[in-house]
């Protein structure tokens, strides 16, 4: 038998704390941007942040905690976060981010399910925690992110997290482990019961940052100024946070304020040239700007995913001078999967086929595999016409949810819950969530399709298409409408404007049956439209029997 021949490279375990060392090292004036709860701009570079990094993983070092410990937060975008980011994913710790928007009791939940030791919050959830507390008997302490000065009072015992790390050093080392072990731990809000836990280990993390920086993916370069406008809880904002140090972009972190003014104000302030979030945070952006006519003197590229963006909004964007990125991904992919890139034969296609390309969900960046199958397993033809339930596998794709007994793979593939199609060049298109597809007299119905279809209407500012019974066609597309505030017509004038708007866009028999009206569309915890309460709202809405 031949004996196997290894390679003689250097065994170094990839860590997320080599990405901050390697930023200070090479990137030592990097400087790292935050609009702080404090109300002012707060600024420092690299080498800072390695250092309260350090101190932070000093002072968690002297409470004796076990390795693996989980360790929450409850806060924004910000310099602190950042630091905690690193810190507790450095010392061997595991960073849990929490969303809080959440409902409370979901919340307690997910502090329990995860038993978090220590939870570190902003001042702005100051009476969140306080509920929390009684709620939560095992976190040994409660640390609010905030100026020691300009702390509020409680009745209940809390630390501060300037006086926490205050006495120490910075001079620490970070250890050295197996890039297996786990690094961080994110929940979803998108599933049904209770939320389930993703746990990412450094390897996976490290992977993932490598990936979403490559040229066809989100094309991250130490020439960018990077604004992550998506909330540091929400899958640790993309993964942003370590793939901006990774390629040393300047770092700006919006805080709280994700209003469109504010947004704004970052963009053209610090010259930011890349930035990500969901859709329902740009249409804001979008519809303030408009108000003022103002334009854009940096910002050329925005990753938006989350939730399908809206062909209007794309062109939108594109009559700025920005070009959209569109992705995809899920909690249980770190998160991203897919990229909206074209490739060089599609270059030489008419700008319509390119602009229809860069609205579909994207091809695989390396790492992850993907494929969709028919409702018993067998593999399906990528052909674009074929649509079958989306799977994925690769090395910062979720085995088993956290504490979970049993595997959430289905012949070794993440089953999604999404319903797409992928065409002989890669490129995959969500056609809908298996939950939200719409089945009409036996054949399905895009809802996504529609919805972007209603969202380029002059007078739509957010559009949800749902699915309703029916005694003729078993289930019809309603669609739900939030008007943008300057709409003079009344409801049953857009209604047909809408109506008419569908026509030679879609087939004839998908056009919605009726169109509703309501003051805001119900959005979940990280920005999508909340359609189980539509459902459970519009149930009983009486629809045409045709």
């Amino acid at each position: 038998m031949t004996k196997a021949l290894f390679g003689q490279m250097m065994d170094s375990p990839l860590l997320i704390s080599n990405i901050l060392s390697s930023a200070a090292r090479h990137h030592a004036q990097l400087e790292i941007v935050s609009r702080r709860a404090e109300g002012d701009i707060h600024r420092y570079t690299v080498v800072d942040l390695q250092v309260r990094a350090k101190k932070l993983a000093q002072a968690l070092e002297r409470l004796h905690l076990d390795a693996g410990s989980r360790i929450g937060t409850l806060a924004w975008n910000g310099y602190r976060h950042l630091e905690i980011y690193y810190g507790v994913s450095g010392s061997g710790l595991v960073c849990h981010t929490i969303n809080p928007r959440l409902f409370s009791e979901q919340i307690a939940y997910i502090i329990q399910h995860a038993e978090d030791e220590i939870i570190f919050f902003d001042q702005s959830f100051q009476s969140l925690v306080e509920g929390l507390i009684p709620l939560c008997p095992h976190v040994k302490k409660w640390i609010c992110l905030i100026d020691p000065a300009l702390m509020q009072s409680s009745e209940l015992a809390l630390d501060n997290y300037e006086s926490f790390i205050e006495q120490e050093s910075g001079d620490f080392e970070w250890p050295i482990f197996d890039e297996r072990l786990a690094s961080s731990l994110c929940y979803t809000s998108g599933t049904t019961g209770n939320p389930k836990g993703a746990l990412y280990s450094h390897r996976s993390t490290v992977l993932h940052s490598y990936a979403s920086s490559l040229p066809d993916s989100l094309s991250l370069s130490a020439r960018d100024v990077i604004l992550p406008v998506v909330p540091m809880f929400h899958v640790n904002a993309w993964g942003l946070p370590y793939s901006s140090l990774l390629v040393g972009a300047k770092l700006v972190l919006p805080g709280a304020k994700l209003d469109g003014p504010s947004i704004y104000e970052l963009l053209e302030s610090e010259k930011v040239t890349f930035s990500a979030g969901v859709p329902t945070i740009w249409a804001g952006l979008i519809q303030s700007m408009k108000l003022k006519n103002l334009n854009f003197s940096t910002f050329k590229r925005v990753v938006i995913g989350g939730s399908a963006c809206p062909p209007a909004m794309m062109k939108t964007f594109q009559e700025y001078g920005v070009e959209v990125i569109h992705a995809w991904g899920m909690t249980e992919l770190s998160p991203i999967g897919t990229v909206a890139k074209l490739k060089a034969s599609d270059l030489s296609k008419s700008i319509h086929e390119q602009e229809l390309i860069q609205q579909k969900q994207g091809r695989v960046i390396f790492g992850v595999d993907m494929r969709i199958v028919d409702g018993d397993l067998n593999a399906l033809a990528q052909d674009g016409k074929a649509f079958g339930d989306l799977q994925v596998k690769g090395p910062w794709v979720i085995q088993q949810y956290f504490k979970a007994s049993e595997s959430a793979l289905i012949d070794g593939w993440f089953p999604t819950g999404d319903v797409s199609n992928i065409d002989p060049d890669g490129h995959m298109q969500i056609t809908d969530r298996s939950k939200d597809v719409i089945k009409s007299g036996g054949e399905w119905i895009s809802s996504i399709d529609l919805e972007n279809v209603a969202a380029g209407h002059p007078s739509v500012m957010m559009a949800a298409c749902i699915s309703v019974a029916h005694p003729k066609w078993d289930e019809r597309p309603l669609l739900v409408i939030e008007k943008k505030p300057d709409v003079q017509l009344s409801n049953d004038e857009l209604k047909a404007d809408i109506l008419q708007f569908f026509i030679d866009k879609v087939a004839k028999w998908w056009i919605p049956d009726d169109v509703v009206f309501v003051d805001k569309i119900p959005l979940t915890a990280t920005g999508k439209m909340q359609k189980l309460k539509l459902r459970e709202q519009f149930k009983n809405h009486p629809l045409p029997c045709l």
